[in-house]
Order: C-alpha cells, then sequence, then structure tokens
C-alpha cells in the first residue's frame, strides 16, 4: 500500500515571502508561518506552544505569495512534506524540513492603505482563493511521484 504525506497548515507569517526567479524563468517563495496550541496546565494556567514549519512555493503560487503575503498575515497552506541536506559556509551538512505548498489559501483582510480601493475586503475572496488554489504541475524536483492514482 502506498503512504500519505499530506500537510494541512493554518498558520501566521513569521516575515515577508523571499522570492527567487530561477533562470527558466520559474518562481520560488520561501517564508516560515507559526501555528499555535493553547491549554491549560495541571496548575490551571495557560500555556501556548507555537511551532514553525518551512513553507516553500513553486510557481504560480509563489507569485501570489510575493503580491499577497506579508509578515504577521493569516494564510492556509496545504501540500507535502519534505526533508533535503546541504552544506553551510563551514562545510557542516545541515538537514531542513520543508513543507512544499500545493494549494494556499489567503486568509484574513489586508492591512490599511494596502494600495486600492479594495484595501478593506478579504484577501481571500472568490477570485483570489480561485487563483491561488488551481491545480497547476508542481515541479519542486525532477522526481517522480509514485503514488498510484
Amino acid at each position: 500500500m502506498a503512504g500519505v504525506n499530506k500537510v494541512i497548515l493554518v498558520g501566521n507569517l513569521g516575515k515577508d515571502p523571499e522570492v527567487r526567479h530561477l533562470d527558466n524563468g520559474r518562481a520560488v517563495a520561501n517564508f516560515p508561518i507559526a501555528t499555535s496550541e493553547t491549554y491549560k496546565n495541571k496548575q490551571g494556567e495557560k500555556v501556548t506552544n507555537t511551532e514553525w514549519h518551512n513553507i516553500v512555493l513553486w510557481s504560480p503560487l509563489a507569485e501570489i505569495a510575493e503580491k499577497y503575503l506579508n509578515k504577521g498575515g493569516q494564510v492556509y497552506i496545504e501540500g507535502k512534506l519534505t526533508s533535503r541536506s546541504y552544506d553551510d559556509k563551514e562545510g557542516v551538512t545541515r538537514y531542513i524540513t520543508e513543507v512544499v505548498g500545493r494549494e494556499m489559501t489567503l486568509l484574513g483582510s489586508r492591512p490599511e492603505g494596502a494600495g486600492s480601493s479594495a484595501a478593506s475586503q478579504p484577501a481571500a475572496s472568490a477570485n483570489t482563493t480561485t487563483t491561488s488554489t488551481e491545480s497547476a504541475p508542481v515541479e519542486e524536483s525532477n522526481e517522480i511521484d509514485d503514488l498510484p492514482f
């Protein structure tokens, strides 16, 4: 039986997306989002745990993120977990786990003074949501997806 690798996150951006445009014209966006859970401990004190997630988006979602996402904004991301390694400047091998987003929905509203007269409208309007969640081929590498469906 094949496995399932699916992640759904709703969180807030820790910083503005960093968008790079590759030589082949594709764009890739990277940014962290925070998810939090709150509970009461045995002493009745409110405790909040925050987890940080590294997000990677490829065209066309990267362009949407570049245009509409800002630090502190809330976003829904659906995608898959990937892990990779790289050598840092000192030659030490580092490992990183990322969420490669396949769908994105902008949540909340635009900040005041965001430009157009639509600044007071929610960023997750029907047009934005439809555009950002359209199924576009996601080619993050030359990997072959081995899912049977």
